[in-house]
């Protein structure tokens, strides 16, 4: 049985620096980034804390397919992207916070 999974976008709070990811448990990975559970990371290099965008997917496989494509976006396309569900680029952490996954 395949398993589920997520594209998300990270930012700062100045929104500077966007970071797209891959997981198959969004409260997990976005907790992780928040609470820069990894000293080393790129997004904890870059204060990435807030999840103003994310995608699911039935399928892993179509997630990570996703995700090499929006890393290949410009910046401007990815921001119309996030511009579409999220214009005013709020933390999403309060929903995905109560999701049941």
């Amino acid at each position: 049985m395949q398993k589920g999974g997520y594209i998300y976008i990270m930012t700062n709070k100045y929104k500077t620096t966007l970071y797209i990811g891959v997981t198959n448990n969004l409260q997990r990975r976005v907790w992780e980034h928040r609470t820069h559970y990894n000293p080393r990371s790129f997004t904890t290099k870059y204060n990435l804390e807030y999840c103003i965008y994310y995608e699911y997917f039935t399928d892993i496989t179509q997630a990570i397919n996703r995700e090499t494509q929006l890393k290949k976006w410009n910046r401007a396309k990815k921001e119309t992207l996030i511009n579409a569900t999220n214009p005013a680029w709020e933390d999403l952490w309060k929903d995905i916070e109560k999701m049941i996954i």
